[in-house]
């Protein structure tokens, strides 16, 4: 069972499927930029103003920024295929959980108990040590000095430092969608005690490596397993295939799923390369619809991008222009030159001077439409949900070197040059234990009052400085890469 994107003029074409979903998007509320969207011909270039669009547009309107969230969501689910076996004619989307294709396999649960101690105090690894106690105290306090995170990050991990029995997330049973990620949770969780349900693909290596992890921790490891035969799983002490392919057995997820023990947090950190990203991201939100259906006990949880765009307070305007307004002296000396033969694209300000919000517009091009449309479906969910009442946890996520961004030249080598414009790259180790504790933070707190979608986004983010650095990135981005070559090749 396969998310498609729909037909097209008889063929399949990811670029019209995000063109027409940005639209359906705008145009309740902005029925100049729908058209706008609608007619670009050049969409993997011109991408970018229209996903900008689609977040100015409710800046000043909450209710425009909801009727984009769920006019967007409606547009994908509306859009998006199924096909259930080969052969077969393409289904809506909301068939998947109803149609069973002919080889589906029903989902057993198998539960790994770890065997260790689980940590008893919030300790976060950086550059091959590990901070606790008054030096992460130390060093929250630096990133904050240095523009970061944002103070809410702080405090919130303070929290969780002086608050440790919070880390067991007693009551509360994670679902970690893409068990593996390196971006995802699963390891910080289960070192902390926690209950967790990983969901990955049936591949041999993916579960080799999280058996023992489990094994060896203080927390529990529930999986799905399906029977042997038609499949390349590993088997595990039980027999069997462990894991599941959201892609083609969504529905037996879903009923897996809908069958545990809860309360349950779903967490999306599913991540796949090129247009098989959007295909995931579609399987995951519908997934979400579908159980968000049948229990009243799901919390959701995901890790927003911090190359996108995002409306940013004040106080983020201010540090930023403070820093282009009083540079280093080196940079005092060369940027007139670099803007002037640039024709003024190199080193822009971050913010026009007193917005408030500010817009953050740190879009990386090389990363495409398909990822930022995937993205966005996920900010689209968390802002509906949360007005649906569901508890939400969306954190923006540090940028991170992780495996899928090096494998990428260009932005390895931008990676490697952004700390020459105020920008830290952080490591998977620092980033997902870091945004694990943000995670238990939210999930271990009251419900906050809801406020306006730009502002639950920004709460709490820890973007590595791209907020609040004196350039607009993309202005930076091209220096960096050439400041950054040496050392991504190291």
């Amino acid at each position: 069972m396969v998310p498609e994107v729909a037909e097209q003029g008889g063929t399949r074409s990811t670029s019209a499927l995000g063109r027409a979903v940005v639209a359906d998007a705008l145009r309740p509320v902005d029925p100049v930029g729908a058209a706008a969207a609608q007619r670009d011909t050049s969409w993997r270039q011109g991408y970018l103003t229209h996903f900008r669009r689609l977040v100015e547009v409710g800046l000043a309107d909450e209710a425009a920024a909801l009727g984009v969230a769920r006019a967007g969501l409606a547009s994908v689910h509306e859009r998006m295929r199924v096909r259930v076996d080969d052969g077969e004619d393409d289904r809506p989307l909301a068939e998947a959980f109803t149609a069973r294709p002919g080889g589906a396999r029903p989902l057993r649960t198998e539960v790994v108990t770890g065997t260790g101690r689980p940590r008893a105090t919030l300790s976060l690894p950086l550059r091959g040590g590990r901070l606790e106690g008054d030096a992460l105290l130390r060093q929250l306090d630096d990133w904050l000095a240095r523009g970061i995170l944002e103070p809410a990050a702080a405090q919130a991990v303070r929290t969780v430092a002086a608050e440790p029995e919070r880390l067991r997330l007693e009551g509360r049973r994670v679902v970690v969608l893409g068990a593996g990620a390196e971006m995802g949770p699963l390891r910080a969780l289960l070192g902390w005690g926690a209950d967790v349900v990983g969901v990955d693909l049936p591949r041999p290596e993916i579960w080799r490596r999280l058996r023992p992890l489990a094994q060896e921790s203080g927390g529990r490891l529930t999986l799905p397993v399906s029977d042997p035969g038609g499949g390349g799983g590993a088997s595990g002490d039980g027999g069997g295939v462990e894991g599941a392919d959201l892609l083609h057995d969504l529905a037996a997820v879903a009923d897996w799923l809908t069958d545990l023990d809860g309360p349950l947090v779903l967490g999306n950190y599913v991540y796949a390369d090129g247009a098989t990203n959007l295909r995931v991201s579609t399987a995951v939100d519908a997934l979400s619809a579908e159980l968000l259906g049948r229990r009243d006990d799901l919390a959701l949880a995901f890790l927003a991008t911090p190359t996108d765009v995002f409306a940013v307070p004040g106080e983020a305007v201010v540090q930023s222009a403070r820093g282009y307004d009083e540079p280093a002296a080196a940079t005092r000396l060369l940027r007139p030159a670099l803007r002037a033969v640039s024709g003024g694209r190199l080193l822009k300000r971050n913010y026009a001077p007193g917005s408030d919000p500010g817009l953050n517009d740190s879009v990386v091009p090389q990363q495409g439409p398909n990822y930022l449309l995937a993205k966005r479906i996920q900010r689209w969910r968390a802002t509906a949900a949360r007005r649906d009442g569901v508890d939400v946890s969306l954190k923006v996520a540090p940028p991170t070197r992780t495996r899928s961004v090096l494998r990428n030249r260009a932005l390895a080598a931008a990676y490697a040059g952004a700390h020459r414009f105020g920008i830290e790259v952080f490591e998977p180790a620092t980033s997902n234990t870091l945004m694990a504790a943000l995670l238990v933070h939210d999930l271990t707190s009251p419900r906050p009052p809801l406020r306006p979608p730009w502002e639950e986004e920004a709460d709490g983010a820890v973007h590595g400085g791209l907020w609040r650095a004196p350039y607009d990135p993309r202005s930076a981005l091209g220096l960096a890469v050439v400041l950054g070559v040496g050392g991504a090749r190291g």
